[in-house]
């Protein structure tokens, strides 16, 4: 009798290192803490079922609920050997995931494991806790608005679908999440930076925090509410608080070299020193809400946005010349105007379109010339007049120059003591505001890949979203302890760059890293009763990425636990 030789390949690439980083994060034990399901409900818990999905979504870049269950069984002995309880595909069906999400659409459950998963993360890695930075995004859907979908300011540039709008605040300087809250996509972004700051507070206990945030945080009452409860701001003035009259009042002083300015340095990518700001600051009183209390105001000029202005006001002026020059000129479809009155109307609408009202000198100047026209069949000479306007353009080089010097300025506030953090520091600082940006992109790109979201129902919007911040926590724990290890080590990693080994870093993204672990692949080989497993032998580069995770040998050698074999030389080529 010939006995069957069984034969099963999975890929295995970055699963165990991402369970393993969840496993960290305590994840499935806070969120099977905090979310309870029916008492009738059977199966693999909600912890591990979001782990798993999450896994999916941060390997394969799908939220999609329907690609869960033929991934599940595509890769079904990795995952038996690698999770704690047992399950079966049906654990992975569409209801089962919808459940999850209506669990985690709930706001009070939600906040408790959110405040748990964070306290939970800064005691496990010693998360410095000073900088919490508040941002809002929003997130496109293609429904009809209702309820949370209504259609309102996109910045997704798509103002004419419905949306959600999510405040979200993260921690310096791995750009953690700690909170996000969901609202209606019509909201405005004001009202919504109290309400999370408040929530920061419980969650992390404690006061004295700086909270950096854009222009819509500078609310008057905002800046008060964050005063009067110990805590710190620091974020740059809007156009209504700060008009550009005020402005200049303040400039007044350096345009006259009355006023020092103190420069902001900063190292560039050739260790070189580079000027990249200067300004100065003063004290003010503010009162807000019954609340007085002091705040600096910074005015700074950023050499980049002066530069960017001092580019576009050239192109301007030329494009105004290259507009006026050509209106006194005939041809075909143009009609020079008649007279010096609708020249001067037609200059002062390019001058006023381009921005340069005051900065070229337009002469209009009429010549009238008469010329005898001959009488012809009976009428008699006559004698007409024709007016020929002419249009000499000249640039006001000090007018000019005057309004390049007023070019790239802006004024900060923040209530911090200057002993503390500095006009050069408190630049520095707000320009780290790429980070939270950084992470709306991972949000809504690759791998989370929120946008388009492939749900419809109010509940279930709420919950992915959420869902996928937590996987959003994920990636930003695992950058931020491997660039803190190589930090530590002083020692770059190589060959994470395709076609380009020999190229180091010291600040991998966390998707270079996972991405290291692909074309990992276990396979079972089963024949006479007897199991044998073989893994894809980890390259020296995974090896590092592991021990700087303090992950290795564990995540992967798991996988052999099965086997007839000793595991050590089932990983051997």
């Amino acid at each position: 009798m010939t006995e069957t030789l069984s034969l099963i390949t999975e890929r295995v690439d970055d699963l165990p290192l991402l369970l393993a980083q969840m496993q960290q994060l305590d994840l499935a034990e806070q969120i099977d803490a905090h979310l309870l399901p029916h008492g009738n409900r059977q199966g693999l818990s909600y912890g591990w079922l979001a782990c798993v999905w999450l896994t999916h979504i941060l390997s394969q870049a799908d939220h999609r609920m329907n690609h869960v269950r033929p991934w599940v069984q595509q890769c079904q002995h990795t995952l038996q050997s690698l999770l704690p309880q047992p399950f079966r595909e049906t654990d992975f069906t569409d209801d089962r995931l919808a459940d999850l999400l209506r669990a985690l659409s709930d706001d009070e459950h939600w906040q408790a494991l959110e405040t748990a998963l964070n306290r939970k993360s800064i005691a496990v890695y010693h998360l410095p806790t000073k900088v919490v930075r508040l941002d809002a995004t929003t997130v496109s859907m293609d429904t009809d608005p209702e309820g949370l979908f209504l259609c309102g300011h996109s910045k997704d540039h798509r103002p004419d679908l419905a949306q959600v709008k999510m405040m979200m605040a993260t921690l310096d300087p791995m750009a953690m999440p700690l909170l996000s809250h969901i609202v209606a996509g019509n909201s405005a972004d004001d009202p919504l930076y109290l309400p999370a700051v408040e929530q920061v507070r419980k969650c992390l206990h404690q006061r004295g925090l700086l909270y950096v945030g854009d222009c819509k945080m500078a609310a008057k009452d905002t800046r008060a509410g964050i005063a009067s409860g110990q805590d710190f701001y620091l974020c740059p003035l809007a156009q209504v608080q700060m008009p550009a009259q005020e402005i200049a009042l303040y400039l007044q002083p350096v345009l006259e070299t009355r006023q020092l300015l103190q420069t902001v340095e900063r190292l560039n990518s050739d260790g070189q020193i580079d000027i990249i700001a200067s300004g100065y600051e003063w004290t003010q009183a503010q009162e807000a809400a019954g609340f007085c209390w002091l705040e600096r105001r910074l005015l700074v000029r950023s050499e980049a946005f002066a530069q960017a202005g001092e580019r576009g006001l050239e192109t301007r002026l030329a494009s105004a010349q290259q507009q006026i020059a050509p209106l006194t000129l005939r041809g075909k479809g143009r009609r020079p105007p008649e007279n010096a009155v609708e020249a001067r109307k037609a200059v002062d609408a390019i001058l006023s379109r381009y921005q340069v009202t005051g900065l070229l000198h337009v002469s209009i100047t009429e010549q009238t010339q008469k010329r005898l026209v001959r009488g012809y069949r009976g009428k008699p000479d006559r004698e007409q007049s024709q007016t020929q306007v002419e249009i000499a353009i000249q640039v006001d080089a000090e007018a000019v120059e005057a309004t390049k010097a007023s070019l790239g300025w802006r004024v900060y506030a923040t209530n911090v003591p200057a002993e503390e953090l500095d006009l050069s520091g408190a630049v520095l600082l707000y320009r780290d505001e790429y980070r939270i940006e950084h992470n709306f992109a991972r949000l809504k790109g690759h791998p989370l890949s929120v946008s388009p979201l492939y749900v419809s129902r109010e509940d279930h919007a709420k919950g992915l979203i959420r869902l996928l911040t937590l996987g959003l926590r994920v990636l930003s724990l695992l950058e931020f302890v491997v660039r803190q290890r190589l930090s530590e080590q002083s020692q770059p990693l190589l060959g994470l760059y395709a076609g380009n080994p020999k190229r180091a870093t010291m600040r991998p993204t966390a998707e270079r890293l996972l991405e290291a672990f692909q074309n990992i692949t276990l396979t079972c080989i089963q024949h006479s009763g007897q199991t044998l497993r073989h893994l894809t032998p980890l390259t020296p580069l995974q090896q590092r990425i592991l021990e700087l995770l303090d992950l290795w040998p564990q995540v992967y050698t798991r996988l052999l636990s099965d086997s007839d074999l000793p595991a050590q030389k089932m990983s051997e080529p």
